[in-house]
């Protein structure tokens, strides 16, 4: 996978994907973690200890800089999920799953 820095500990490949440089940590996955429990840097960094407090703060700054992109990015993939879902349950899909993360 070809990569270019694009901030301290954050890369990008060739699909706009944003990474921890040097690891296989999309930014997203993080964001995620920080929507959904709340965690602090330093709870995240016991979740994921491979990854350095710099990374992990490099991290969300990249998701501050770039907040209205990476939301799209997440809603859309938790869309999928809940589309996926529905149709292996049979169950509704759950409307907007990226505001229900961010309310917990």
């Amino acid at each position: 996978m070809s990569t270019a820095e694009i901030a301290p500990h954050i890369s990008r490949d060739s699909h706009e994907v944003a990474w921890i440089s040097g690891t296989t940590v999309k930014v997203t996955e993080i964001v995620v973690d920080w929507l959904a429990h709340g965690s602090s840097p330093e709870e995240m960094h016991f979740q994921f200890p491979h990854l350095s407090l710099a990374q992990i703060h490099s991290a969300l700054a990249y998701y501050y800089d770039h907040q209205a992109e990476l939301e799209t990015d997440i809603a859309r993939r938790l869309e999928q999920v809940e589309s996926l879902r529905a149709r292996t349950t049979g169950q509704p899909a759950r409307p907007d799953p990226l505001a229900r993360l961010a309310r917990r």
